[in-house]
This record gives structure tokens, sequence and C-alpha cells, in this order.
């Protein structure tokens, strides 16, 4: 099968997010419990330097350090620079400067987001003051940016009697343009019409499926198209048993590899229409696709594989595609 190499390779923005749990530790429990109740502390170096944000080892000994000192929410900018077009995520959807911030008893400056009409209103040696959230969770976001001069403001004096600060949930989010190859083009555009595409070298090369850039034994171009059929044969398989976030199918589940048939490369995905204790190796399988309308540029136009009641594939047959 001979694929039009002239069409354009597809792209599309990609965006990657996830949530990092991370135990603070006794120290910066303190600083993020702080931070909670709108106030600001830091710690004492062996030198005497009071560190901000603390700094859980000491620059100079390297030993834990444990005098926590309050500083104040005001502070002196010592260098900055302007975002002049803001990201999704920063602290302001405006333009805004970043500064490094010497706080009032600090002797390390913080860095911070401050809320400025131009570049020309901030300069070094500006005084600044924390602005603070409406409801500060326990993060370095309560502080949601700082404003030009050097009184302090006002907070709520109700104590807040929530548990201290240990664990801090941070979320991680980054966002590309992929670029997918040329026989990755033709393997997604394959997929919006409901055919499954490998690619191999010449007319006796390995099929590869999904097909690669090259054939990864010899580095040889994989030139040659092969359209396959839905059904295949179960190489190895895992018992999904423990829930995750994100998870759209009730533990327990299979996710198995499946040779395709004409295929020497096997792939992943899900088996389902039987107890998954009934799943074995050689299974025969058939993919079992989604309406025609949801079809889309991705291999989850295949919504899983089911049994197709023959017999089990001969060992022999599959035992080079482990």
């Amino acid at each position: 099968m001979q694929i039009d190499t002239h069409q354009p390779p597809l792209s599309a923005p990609l965006k990657v997010s996830f949530d990092y749990n991370r135990s603070v530790g006794p120290l910066l429990s303190k600083f993020f419990t702080a931070l909670r109740e709108r106030r600001i502390v830091g710690v004492r170096a062996s030198d005497g330097r009071v560190l901000v944000p603390p700094a859980e080892y000491d620059p100079v000994t390297y030993q834990p350090l444990t005098e926590v000192v309050p500083v104040a929410s005001v502070g002196t900018v010592l260098s900055w620079t302007w975002q002049s077009q803001p990201l999704e995520g920063q602290p302001l959807d405006r333009p805004f400067a970043w500064a490094l911030i010497k706080l009032d008893g600090a002797d390390t400056p913080l860095l911070h987001a401050v809320d400025v009409e131009s570049a020309d209103a901030i300069s070094t040696g500006a005084r600044v003051h924390a602005h603070w959230v409406d409801e500060p969770v326990g993060a370095i976001t309560d502080i949601a940016y700082f404003s030009l001069g050097d009184t302090e403001e006002q907070v709520p004096s109700t104590p807040d009697e929530r548990d201290p600060v240990i664990i801090q949930k941070s979320p991680s989010t980054i966002e590309i343009q992929h670029t997918a190859s040329q026989p990755e083009s033709a393997f997604l555009r394959g997929l919006e019409e409901g055919k499954l595409l490998g690619a191999r070298t010449g007319e006796n090369g390995k099929v590869y499926f999904p097909p690669r850039e090259a054939d990864p034994a010899t580095g040889s171009a994989l030139d040659t198209f092969v359209e396959l059929p839905d059904k295949g044969t179960v190489t190895t398989f895992a018992i999904i048993n423990i829930p995750f976030a994100g998870q759209r199918i009730k533990p327990p589940y299979v996710a198995a590899y499946v040779l395709l048939d004409g295929a020497d490369i096997p792939f992943l995905h899900l088996i389902q229409e039987i107890d998954a204790s009934e799943v074995r190796m050689g299974m025969r399988v058939q993919a079992v696709w989604k309406p025609r309308e949801e079809w889309g540029l991705g291999i989850d136009n295949i919504e899983y594989f089911k049994p197709t009641g023959e017999p089990d594939a001969d060992y022999d047959t599959y035992k080079h595609h482990l």
C-alpha cells in the first residue's frame, strides 16, 4: 500500500498535567502553615543570616536548620524583569514584573510577582508589600502578588484551627506542539478511516504497528504500508487492581499486548467482555470500535478488544513476539 507522502504531517497541541503531592517536612511545614495564616517566616542559619524562603539545611555546615524566624511582609526590590505577555498559570493575567524581594528581617531575596501598571513604575530599591489571596491554603501562591508601598496589609486576626500543612499538592502542566512523523501521520489518518496501518521495509521486512520512522534493527526506512485486520492474539497482559487518579474504568480490568494478525510487534490495549481472571496468553481477540461518528485521529477509535471465541493460538506462533 502506498501513502501520499506529499500530505503535510499532522500537528496538534499536547498537554500533559498531573498533581505532584509532596511531604514538606517539619521546617517547610512551618513555612507553609504560616503562609496560610498570612504570615511569612524564615530560618536562621549558622552564620546568623535569616533565609527566606527557609532552607532545610545550612548552606555553610550542611546541618538541618530548625530556628524559625518571623519576617515582615514588606520588603525592597533588589532586581526585577518585565513580563510583557503573561503565560497561563502565572500569578497575573496582565503584564507584571518578576522581582527578587528582600523582606524586612530577611537576608536573602524571595522571587515573586509585583503588580504594576508598566515597567516604568518599578525600579530597584522600590518598597513593596504582599497582597494575600482571600482563601489561603498553605502555598507560596497564598501571596497573590506584591504591590508598591511599604505598609503591611491588615489581615484577619481569627486563629486558624486547621491542622499544620504537611502535604502540599503542586499541579504540574506542560504543553507542547507535537508534530507527527510521516509514518505516524499516515497511521493516524488511517485510524480516522477505520484502517489499521502497519509498515515494513520492502516486501519482506517485519511489520511494525504502529509504524515507526525506521526499522530499529536495520535503520532502513519503513517504506511500505500494510493494512492489518482488527483481530489478533494476546501475548502478555496485566490485571489492573489499583485505582488511580483519572482512571476511567473500574478495577479490576486487563491491559494486554495484542499481536494483530500479520504484525510482528504487539501493541497495548484493553481487553473487555470477559472476566479478568479468564484472560490468558494466546487468547484470540477482536477490536470493538466506537460508533463511526466518534472516530478521530487516535487509537482510542478502538474502544477495547473482546474474545473471538476461536481456539487459543499455539504458543509457537507468538513466542518470538513477546
